[in-house]
């Protein structure tokens, strides 16, 4: 199943419990700003729902050794290790990743708001984003008509798009989370990352062998804001 994506758009394929994806979603962000093109592209966040590609939560363990790691790439995308107890930390992001799509009744700026917002309330403010009451709050700290988001998450308005995506997830098209499509076929895994763990995950941590994500980050933005031309 081919990935079509709009001009003046990038199709985000992230799960929202995925350090790497805060990451990605961060540099984003960060990169249209300082390109110009805030108002020129936009970002349609689609769930790669781990939770069931792996029919599991992923483990606390593995996240654990995955965020100082990728917080120390990028400090200033909000990270902190989870302040709350661990009975706490969330089991699911399924419902936020639901709320994200939800959003985009609202236009896809408000759905890329949230999307980010859920992010960092996760990996910067240890919130648990598993509970839709957290999810509303975030909403409306956002900017995000929370009521009306409400209203289409009780009324399951989102809940087969997320399945729709799971089933594009399992394709050959993307390979994990995140993975970032342009107009015109141009698209990026971990954009600019490399890495590998050493030691098995869970007892082991991961290592990053290469970060450089400059010149990626901005082809993709570019080639978003300027449609596919020629290869």
């Amino acid at each position: 199943m081919s990935v079509y994506v709009a001009p003046g758009t990038l199709v985000v394929f992230a799960d929202l419990g995925c350090p790497w994806a805060h990451l990605a979603v961060h540099r984003l962000h960060t990169t249209r700003a300082a390109l110009g093109l805030d108002d020129v592209v936009r970002f349609d966040v689609r769930a790669f729902p781990l939770e069931l590609v792996n029919e599991m939560s992923t483990p606390k363990l593995i996240l654990d050794a995955e965020t100082p790691v990728v917080g120390a790439l990028e400090p200033g995308a909000g990270w902190q290790m989870w302040q709350r107890p661990s009975y706490e930390y969330p089991v699911s992001t399924l419902l936020a990743m639901e709320a994200v799509e939800a959003a985009k009744e609202q236009g896809l700026r408000a759905s890329e708001r949230l999307d980010r917002a859920l992010r960092v309330a996760l990996f910067g403010q240890s919130r648990n984003i598993t509970m839709r009451h957290e999810i509303l709050a975030v909403a409306a700290e956002s900017g995000v008509d929370a009521d009306a988001l409400k209203y289409a998450l009780v009324r399951g308005r989102a809940r087969a798009a997320i399945e729709e995506q799971l089933e594009v997830s399992l394709g050959d098209e993307v390979r994990g989370s995140p993975h970032v499509f342009a107009p015109g076929g141009l698209g990026a895994h971990n954009p600019g990352v490399e890495r590998h763990w050493l030691g098995r995950e869970g007892s082991g941590f991961p290592v990053v062998t290469k970060d450089e994500p400059g010149a990626v980050y901005e082809s993709l933005l570019r080639r978003a804001a300027e449609g596919p031309g020629v290869d």
